[in-house]
């Protein structure tokens, strides 16, 4: 792999997430991995490397930019604006910054995930895994596999002449692991040790296993297993350690280059939904052709001390649904709001909704809206989904928390025209405004009486039904109306107009929640 420099770091994750304030060096500059400071300790020698600022405010960073380039270091990271520039550009470091509220171990997993790890499809990366379980089999003597935490192959070893049984095919034809009671216990034994286990075969013609947990600092990252049919080395145990050791290596590089994938993919789709990103070039990168859905789904966070953390949760459990039923998936987090890009055809989208909010609302314990846009072409028409699908989120409610476009049109074209109304002053002029300061100063119903005859289409008795009175006290209403107001009720357009306004402007009809 070509060694990174600070311009590749900066295509991978510049622009909302990390900023350059000065590259004295200029961006060819090598960037060898990514160091987090220890106020505690001595600064370490390592060229190329990038610092970041840990436990220091920005503005009081220009120390650490001259340490850093004592120390060979490429660059400092501080959080916030406000860092050092002038002593950077003294000292001949770059000066980047993540934004203020970004916790030091995600600018670390990010910048790392660009420095050490390309971004690699969710389907691929473990190229790497197949070669460790050839070398792991080939020292000890027994085909090996490797596994996830949730007993999924994810590589195995393919060295001629080695002895396996049918468990050991059927998991390699399926890619997981048989989840029966035996293999339960066993794995349950695994994963309590500290070292590596021998584990007896389950069934008859089956073979016993050596077997070792991956783990990372308190995590299990998966295990590793090899087939004894008693023709092991006698070193395997310690071969099997180091297998783990480098395994683990392997899987969290793997994990980085995954979560820097899920980042570009959601910063590109912020992007497309903004209309500022190519469609042409925005589809390949996506794996996204023909015609797309954009969906919204929001919590409902008001008096949330933890309104933050709620939309990453719900970020979550989006894209966990989308890449269940898509695969590889683009979603993003923007203002609360998670947006999933669905391609058509929509015929699922509905349901998939509702199972998400059904689930979403379960996991966070706050309920979930779902707002579905219009199915467009592609993604050069993206951005106007994403508006539709924000203005159905803004018309749900309690009844409807989900809803497409087309379900409810009427009440997206009012929001519509309310803005529009709202934007130019003299549409906002007319009988409308003296009917409400009527009602407000005498204590009548004109308003809500005028409202409802228009929606009965001027039927009296449809009128009446709506607002229960009589319809004799509906006729008195509207003469009264024509009398005190001098409103021309006969004139369709001057009925049309008052009926838009009372409606849109004053918020006189059915509310979001009502059918």
């Amino acid at each position: 792999m070509d060694a990174c420099t600070l311009g590749d770091l900066l295509d991978v994750v510049g622009g909302t997430s990390v900023r350059l304030h000065t590259a004295p060096a200029g961006l060819t500059a090598p960037v060898t991995e990514v160091v987090l400071h220890d106020a505690h300790a001595p600064l370490p020698h390592v060229p190329g490397a990038l610092l970041l600022a840990v436990g220091v405010r920005a503005a009081a960073a220009g120390p650490l930019a001259r340490a850093a380039a004592e120390a060979g270091m490429t660059g400092l990271v501080v959080r916030g604006p406000d860092g050092p520039v002038a002593e950077a550009e003294a000292y001949g470091v770059a000066l980047l910054s993540v934004a203020e509220d970004t916790a030091w171990h995600r600018a670390h997993l990010l910048l790392a995930s660009a420095t050490g790890a390309r971004p690699v499809p969710s389907t691929a990366g473990h190229g790497d895994l197949f070669a460790l379980a050839d070398a792991i089999a080939t020292a000890t003597g027994g085909a090996t596999a490797v596994e996830d935490p949730r007993r999924r192959i994810l590589a195995y070893s393919t060295v001629p002449g080695q002895p396996v049984d049918e468990d050991r095919r059927q998991g390699i034809l399926g890619l997981q692991v048989p989840a029966d009671v035996e293999n339960t216990d066993q794995y349950r034994e695994l994963f309590a040790a500290a070292g590596p286990v021998r584990l007896p075969a389950l069934r008859d013609g089956a073979l016993p296993r050596l077997a070792v947990a991956v783990r990372a600092g308190g995590e299990t990252l998966g295990s590793v297993w090899v087939v004894d049919a008693g023709t092991l080395a006698r070193d395997a145990e310690e071969t099997l350690v180091q297998g783990a050791s480098t395994a683990a290596v392997l899987l969290l590089r793997a994990r980085a280059a995954q979560e820097l994938a899920r980042h570009q993919s959601g910063d590109l789709l912020r992007r497309v939904l903004d209309g500022t990103a190519d469609p042409a070039a925005s589809a390949v990168r996506l794996g996204v052709e023909g015609p797309v859905r954009v969906a919204a789904f929001a919590p409902d966070t008001a008096g949330l001390p933890d309104a933050g953390q709620t939309g990453l949760r719900l970020l979550d459990v989006v894209r966990l649904q989308c890449e269940a039923r898509y695969g590889r998936h683009a979603c993003v987090l923007l203002d609360g709001v998670v947006y999933a890009l669905l391609p058509a055809p929509g015929a699922r989208h509905r349901r998939l909704a509702e199972d998400i909010v059904a689930r979403a609302g379960q996991a966070l314990r706050v309920p979930v809206r779902a707002g579905l846009g219009e199915v467009v072409a592609g993604l050069a028409e993206a951005a106007g989904s994403r508006a539709d699908a924000d203005l159905v989120l803004r018309v749900l409610g309690p009844s409807l928390p989900v809803a497409t476009v087309d379900e409810v049109r009427p009440r997206v074209t009012l929001l519509r025209l309310a803005e529009v109304l709202a934007e130019h002053g003299e549409l906002t002029k007319g009988t409308w405004r003296r009917v409400l300061a009527h009602d407000e100063e005498h204590g009548t119903d004109h308003a809500r009486t005028l409202v409802c005859w228009f929606d009965a289409g001027c039927d009296m008795a449809g009128a009446a039904k709506s607002l229960a009175v009589h319809p004799n006290t509906c006729r008195y209403r509207l003469k009264q109306v024509r009398q005190q107001l001098g409103i021309d009720l006969d004139d369709p357009d001057e009925r049309l107009v008052l009926w838009l306004q009372l409606r849109v402007l004053a918020s006189l009809g059915p509310g979001p929640a009502d059918g």
